[in-house]
């Protein structure tokens, strides 16, 4: 590997590992914030072969399936723009598989929240949308 090809992969890496670390703090001061309003954490980063669900929280009698999107700045697009409806059924069917799992006697209800998070990493902005999408 050439020397110009080492410095190209060592930045793709440090690049991806930034936007990890980034999504992982995002979804962290998410949760922080749900549970300021009250919700209760049930899992953080649910995953099955559907998709991934990046918080499950308890509200009351209501199951929470929350997406969460970080975006530093709004030039290019809005955060909200990038739940498309191929990634709102993947949501929809990694919690269909959650609810067969943990909710057999279907006792409670559910929705699917969104929070949206902008500006510094270390003080976004957060927009928290209730019943997002069905």
């Amino acid at each position: 590997m050439g020397s110009i090809s080492k410095w190209l992969y060592h930045t793709f890496e440090s690049l991806k590992t930034s936007q990890v670390n980034r999504g992982q703090s995002a979804e962290r001061q998410a949760e922080q914030f749900l549970r300021s309003k009250g919700l209760r954490l049930l899992h953080r980063n649910y995953r099955t072969k559907a998709g991934e669900i990046d918080l499950i929280m308890a509200d009351d009698q209501e199951w929470v399936f929350v997406e969460v999107r970080y975006k530093h700045s709004d030039d290019w697009a809005d955060p909200a723009e990038s739940i498309t409806q191929q990634k709102q059924r993947k949501i929809i069917k990694a919690a269909q598989q959650y609810l067969l799992q943990y909710d057999k006697a279907g006792n409670k209800a559910c929705r699917f929240d969104v929070i949206l998070m902008s500006g510094e990493i270390n003080s976004p902005q957060i927009e928290w949308i209730q019943h997002a999408f069905y």
